[in-house]
């Protein structure tokens, strides 16, 4: 019995330690299981984001594709227009080579161009060079003279600003600059002998014109209508010629201008700024005018047109 008891004891313990090992067992299974399950867990996880980053690379490169796509169908348009625009080109060429191989036998049979023609047409041409030469050296001529002129009516109206305006005026005419100096400021009444204080003017007025030596000078006395007769006055031309000959003669021997670049000249009456009907026209055209001009053989010499052949 007692065998049996501890038989049954021994039974007992032996189950109970296959049970525990079962169960130890179990658990480790389950342990692996759980790990399993968590790294399969992970791996799909990664495998979506893997996914994910597929798909937006998939996208950006079907877009990449489109664009590409559209650019091939600009440049083909474009290699289209290209190719149509040469094949124009192509025609066209072949038709100006066409009428030109056209015109050079027209040109053959007929001999138009000959060697008297050859030359005459040559003529021309040099002829026109010249013309549109002479345009342009006339045209540089009449800008630098309009300059010069500029300047001397500045430097005139500057040195002569304390000369009033009823005495004295300048001003741009024909191209030219002219001083007009009343008869009264340069002159006593039928005299030709200049005041003194109209001799300070005059030498103002040299010395602008001495500055430019290139231009010449033309003195104009005027008078009015009113005749004149004295023991030294014949008459008005008299006295015109003989007031121009004594600012000519003051201005070369006392402000040193040169002779030949001056010319006195009497208009007498018959040039007048006014009419003669009251005492302040008549006061106007009692007067002397210095004209400021282009030296005279150059002025002309411009004018002349260029000849060929000479």
């Amino acid at each position: 019995m007692r065998n049996l008891i501890i038989m049954l004891i021994a039974t007992g313990l032996l189950s109970s330690c296959v049970s525990n090992q079962k169960f130890m067992d179990m658990q480790t299974s389950r342990d692996e299981a759980q790990q399993a399950y968590e790294k399969v867990i992970a791996e799909l996880k990664s495998c979506d984001e893997q996914k994910m980053d597929c798909e937006k690379e998939l996208s950006t490169t079907v877009s990449r594709l489109k664009n590409k796509e559209q650019e091939l169908i600009v440049k083909s348009t474009q290699l289209e227009s290209e190719r149509s625009k040469t094949q124009s080109l192509g025609q066209e060429l072949e038709y100006f080579k066409s009428t030109n191989t056209n015109l050079l036998e027209r040109l053959s049979d007929l001999s138009i161009v000959s060697k008297t023609g050859a030359e005459s047409i040559q003529k021309s041409l040099e002829a026109l060079n010249e013309q549109n030469r002479y345009i342009k050296d006339l045209t540089s001529s009449m800008s630098k003279k309009d300059s010069i002129n500029l300047a001397l009516v500045m430097n005139l109206k500057r040195s002569l600003a304390d000369v009033s305006d009823e005495d004295l005026t300048i001003e741009v005419k024909k191209g030219v600059v002219y001083i007009s100096l009343s008869d009264k400021m340069l002159f006593k009444s039928g005299s030709a002998v200049i005041n003194t204080r109209a001799e300070e003017v005059l030498g103002k007025i040299a010395k602008v014109v001495n500055d430019h030596n290139e231009l010449d000078i033309l003195v104009e006395g005027h008078t009015d209508n009113v005749p004149i007769k004295n023991a030294c006055i014949a008459d008005n031309w008299d006295l015109s010629v003989k007031r121009a000959t004594s600012v000519v003669r003051l201005l070369q021997e006392k402000y040193a201008v040169r002779p030949e670049r001056m010319t006195a000249g009497g208009r007498s009456e018959f040039v007048p700024k006014a009419s003669n009907v009251n005492m302040t026209g008549r006061s106007m055209n009692r007067r002397t005018e210095i004209i400021i001009l282009p030296k005279l053989d150059q002025f002309f010499q411009l004018l002349e047109p260029p000849s060929v052949g000479n």
